[in-house]
């Protein structure tokens, strides 16, 4: 009899375990998935590189999540990339430096996670006529999430075959649009109410431009394209520099200084004077504006700075050079 008992105690022990089991199983199925696990989820119905092994895809459009080419800073996404994928494990891409296709491993991280050419990006869409893939920041092996402002960059490739269906070309396709139109007068209309003001000036995708109108001036734009520091090419319109030099000038001088250049080409002194006494500063920033007025105004014609060919407020560094001379 007491055989019997055990016998039946075990077997209802067995039973709620396995039952319990159960339930685990259920409840670990029904737990939602975070936003990030979501996105490395691959659609069913979506190819994989694999399936597009040779097709040559060229980036007709890259733009924000909120599908502009420009952010509030006045900065440009610009689509240029060209792209083929070569089975089993390696990305083709176009390197100006070659004028070529230079070629890349592919790595595949996880999910829809790959890395090439030195970028991590998610892929978001891959079939035979296009791709889209995000950009993604990763930092230390996490993924930045998509409202970190470094993953929110999304780029869409057409195969030639496809613009060609379209009865369109590359290049018409690669053009802004009529709401990035829009958006850049937005941000020019808010800078004209205050055009001296660096907090609302943007940098200008065609820079400030000086030409002299006497033989007695020179001018250099200088890159500050610095590899080193990680200040790659495409910002490099954000810091427009300028070497000027001036002979003739009523003294030897030499100051370094920031001016905003407002869409009249008017000059405002904004910084290279902060680092003097305090008791002297004042007397600095007329000195600065007084060279811009006399020297650089008068000595230059002043081009100010274009955004999709709307002139606008923009901040530029300068190191201006004055010589007594003969």
């Amino acid at each position: 009899m007491k055989l019997k008992h055990y016998q039946i105690f075990f077997f209802t022990i067995i039973m709620l375990s396995f039952v319990a089991c159960k339930s685990d199983r259920k409840r670990q199925k029904e737990t939602p998935k975070t936003a990030l696990e979501k996105a490395e989820d691959i659609p069913a119905n979506n190819l994989q590189f694999k399936d597009v092994n040779g097709i040559r895809f060229f980036e007709v459009k890259r733009r924000f999540k909120n599908g502009l080419s420009f952010n509030e800073d006045g900065f440009q996404q610009e689509p240029t990339w060209i792209i083929e994928f070569k089975a089993p494990d390696t990305m083709l891409a176009y390197s100006p430096e070659i004028s070529g296709m230079e070629s890349f491993y592919l790595h595949h991280d996880h999910g829809r996670i790959y890395n090439f050419a030195r970028e991590f990006f998610r892929v978001r869409i891959i079939s035979k006529d296009s791709l889209v893939l995000q950009r993604v920041q990763v930092d230390a092996m996490r993924i930045a999430g998509d409202d970190d402002p470094r993953s929110d960059v999304y780029s869409t490739y057409y195969s030639k075959k496809h613009i060609d269906k379209l009865n369109t070309t590359i290049g018409e396709l690669q053009k802004p649009t009529k709401r990035d139109t829009a958006f850049i007068k937005k941000l020019t209309a808010n800078s004209d109410k205050d055009p001296g003001n660096p907090k609302t000036a943007y940098p200008a995708r065609q820079p400030v431009v000086f030409t002299p109108n006497s033989k007695n001036v020179s001018v250099k734009k200088v890159s500050t394209i610095d590899n080193l520091n990680n200040r790659k090419s495409a910002v490099d319109y954000f810091y427009p520099h300028y070497d000027i030099e001036i002979n003739k000038a009523y003294k030897d001088f030499a100051y370094s200084f920031s001016v905003v250049v407002d869409a009249k080409g008017k000059m405002y002194v904004t910084k290279g004077y902060e680092y003097v006494l305090e008791e002297y500063r004042e007397q600095r920033k007329r000195l600065l504006q007084g060279i811009a007025d006399t020297y650089l105004s008068n000595l230059f014609y002043v081009i100010p700075g274009k955004t999709l060919d709307i002139p606008h407020s923009s901040e530029i560094s300068l190191r201006v050079i004055g010589k007594v001379g003969k």
